[in-house]
């Protein structure tokens, strides 16, 4: 369940990941992308803005191999990645199989969203 004190568009958010659709804002004025979600556009300042879907696809910006688990039972080493969308936008996900022996910059890879309640899902990438 999604809490109550969460911004109003990050529940719209990964409400819509649990649907099945990464989606991202878009600047109806300038038709930039955008993600955090938030109520203006930083490019332009225009409050206009609508949810568009995102292709799932991009390529790998930047990296961690994390060997420390951060609570008991979480599987080590494990990869979290920057990745930048066909879309342009960059979101900081997991990196689900990853060999980290195996990764380079500009890897494409592909959206999975993984279940974390009933009404939210959090998007996690693999190697495509």
């Amino acid at each position: 369940m999604l809490s109550k004190e969460m911004d109003p568009l990050a529940v719209e958010f990964y409400a819509a990941c649990a649907r099945g659709r990464l989606h991202f804002q878009r600047c109806d004025a300038c038709r930039t992308w955008r993600h955090l979600p938030r109520h203006t556009c930083a490019a332009c300042g225009s409050a206009a803005w609508s949810w568009e879907p995102s292709s799932g696809r991009g390529r790998l910006f930047s990296w961690t191999v994390t060997h420390q688990a951060s609570m008991p039972g979480l599987a080590t080493p494990y990869v979290v990645a920057v990745v930048e969308t066909d879309e342009g936008v960059r979101l900081a996900a997991g990196l689900l199989d990853a060999d980290p022996a195996a990764l380079r910059l500009e890897l494409p890879v592909a959206v999975e969203l993984v279940p974390v309640s009933e009404t939210a899902s959090v998007p996690f990438f693999r190697i495509a």
